[in-house]
């Protein structure tokens, strides 16, 4: 193979047998419980890197349920994201920070972390029904980091401020180390998700349990205080990102 040869065809590693296709990435019925909760807000400031800015004490823990993704298969993923607001020439936005992903599937952690940035780890999340209940839980090997629940189905949710909060923007640190192990690439990420087509939302009573893990540590934002749950289905796509702040530049 020559250099045009490796030019033309590299895409991802490997070379000749990629772990992930090329996109666009479109889902189909994914699946969300989102418990959102109260959290210590100098742990957050603790995590969230400038320029974005932390505007309350709140951390949204999720669980993705993706039966049908493109290029990807089927999975299920888990994790916490943070609300932010980041500071421009056009003003204030608001938009939501990624800050831990835990999945079990091979192909989205490969393309998660080398296209967007996205901070996946491998792990066993789960998202399930328990007859009345709809539930979630993480573990990390043998050991559960992870529980929430809430009643199912039980209030319908408006869809036109949840589809305002999912078409927002949301932003990663995307980490690429060099050969010498300093950083090559270092850059704060923002990507979308578009093409959204909602199914059906529901809110009702939530609880969140979070344990501490070595290597999985959920549970740094420490739950304070449930503040509200959503379970919904829809369909969307993962736009490819645009770089935010380059640090090393």
């Amino acid at each position: 193979m020559n250099i045009q040869d490796v030019r033309r065809t590299a895409f991802a590693m490997p070379l000749t047998s990629p772990a992930f296709p090329p996109g666009p990435y479109r889902f189909v019925r994914r699946e969300f419980l989102i418990v959102t909760y109260r959290t210590d807000m100098d742990a957050l400031r603790a995590v969230v890197p400038e320029p974005l800015e932390v505007a309350e004490p709140l951390v949204k823990y999720e669980f993705i349920r993706m039966p049908d993704s493109t290029g990807f298969g089927d999975y299920t993923e888990s994790g916490q994201v943070i609300p932010v607001r980041i500071r421009s020439a056009a003003g204030i936005e608001d938009g939501s920070y990624v800050h831990a992903m835990y999945l079990n599937d091979h192909p989205p952690i490969a393309g998660g972390r080398e296209l967007w940035g996205f901070p996946k780890k491998l792990a066993t999340p789960m998202l399930d029904y328990e007859t009345d209940t709809v539930v979630g839980t993480l573990d990390y090997g043998k050991v559960r980091i992870a529980t929430a629940t809430m009643g199912f189905k039980h209030r319908p949710v408006a869809p036109g401020p949840l589809l305002e909060a999912i078409a927002q923007p949301n932003f990663l640190l995307k980490i690429i180390p060099h050969v010498d192990g300093t950083a090559r690439i270092c850059e704060l990420v923002r990507y979308y998700m578009t093409d959204v087509t909602l199914h059906g939302a529901w809110t009702g009573p939530a609880a969140l349990e979070l344990h501490p893990h070595a290597l999985a540590p959920v549970a740094d934002l420490p739950v304070l205080k449930v503040e509200s749950a959503v379970h919904y289905i829809a369909d969307m796509t993962l736009a490819l990102g645009t770089v935010e702040h380059d640090y090393l530049a």
